[in-house]
């Protein structure tokens, strides 16, 4: 029996899990399995995985598309490690991501635990961009992880270990399209489990790698975050409402504007501290530029969603629901 069970769910991007592969076989830790999971995909990842067979632990699990949870689900009823770690196919590992890791679970006071994202220094401007804007104070990147200060750690399922018994004994994932991992989290800590923030066991993160299917994301990230509420009553805090009222707010400024300069000022005052923020944070001046888009969308996306689902599930009453169901991989 392996430390650690890696679970993938993957649908149409061989590609991409050729890549994750290629950084786990890396690793300097070698006591780990890997279970993919094809979650229906139309472009096959078979091929790609017995490739890799001849030199890393792989299973292969082909089934129809369920969706991002249940798909983890399914891995997870194969894993037969002490520890599941659950990965998007986006990501890679640093070399030394399984020894970081294995050397916090010897002595774990914790059931369950998250790492932080990066951008590689390989990656395209704009995946650069977006995920400066996933990750900066100055969005809503504030609450996704990487900040110890927060009352309660909620692990994202892009870089998420939890103890195999653990995660049987809560039901694994739900059938939540979007806010599924963190509905997991908030389950995990209602049945009086601890999560931990792993700053060390970073990953890299591709991110989207267009501001349309960034915006479908976060918008729907938005929606996700009303779900939430209703399953999980009081999660929602204060500065989930924030990304709303710059949705809002922001264009009446522009309208003032008219009225009088000081608004003008106000009204550029945003852009210039995403790109400040960004060129400190990137130190290079395209993904800075391009920080600008990527963190209005941030913020819209997220805010117009938010806006979005509150206004269906208690004015019109609708049951939970996603946003662009036909066409989010598009």
């Amino acid at each position: 029996m392996p430390l650690i069970s890696f679970i993938i769910p993957v649908y149409n991007r061989p590609q991409e899990i050729d890549e994750l592969l290629e950084s786990i076989s890396y690793q300097s830790f070698k006591d780990f399995e890997i279970i993919i999971v094809e979650d229906g995909s139309t472009l096959s990842s078979q091929d790609i995985i017995e490739h890799w067979k001849s030199s890393l632990s792989i299973s292969y699990i082909l089934q129809e598309n369920t969706g991002p949870g249940p798909a983890r689900n399914t891995g997870a009823k194969d894993a037969s490690g002490d520890w599941l770690i659950f990965l998007d196919s986006d990501c890679l590992l640093p070399e030394n991501y399984t020894e970081e890791v294995a050397d916090k679970l010897k002595n774990a006071t914790f059931d369950c635990f998250g790492g932080p994202d990066k951008s590689h220094e390989d990656f395209n401007a704009t995946q650069k961009a977006i995920g400066h804007a996933m990750s900066s104070p100055l969005t809503t990147g504030g609450i996704r992880g990487g900040n110890k200060k927060l009352d309660k750690f909620y692990p994202r399922s892009f870089n998420l270990g939890v103890k195999a018994d653990v995660f049987h004994k809560i039901n694994g994932f739900s059938n939540m399209r979007f806010g599924e991992d963190l509905d997991f989290s908030m389950r995990l800590i209602e049945a009086g489990h601890k999560t931990t923030l792993l700053p060390d066991a970073w990953v890299w993160h591709k991110r989207r790698n267009t501001f349309k299917s960034f915006f479908k994301q976060v918008f729907n990230s938005g929606i996700a975050r009303i779900n939430l509420e209703a399953r999980h009553p009081g999660t929602t805090k204060m500065v989930h409402l924030l990304p709303s009222l710059f949705t809002a707010g922001y264009p009446i400024l522009l309208l003032l504007a008219f009225w009088h300069p000081f608004f003008l000022v106000l009204f550029i005052l945003p852009p210039l501290a995403f790109f400040l923020d960004a060129l400190i944070g990137i130190k290079q001046l395209i993904p800075a530029i391009l920080a600008i888009p990527a963190s209005f969308t941030q913020l819209m996306g997220y805010g117009s969603g938010f806006l979005t689902g509150w206004i269906r599930r208690h004015i019109f009453k609708s049951k939970e629901f996603n946003a662009f169901e036909d066409s989010f991989y598009q």
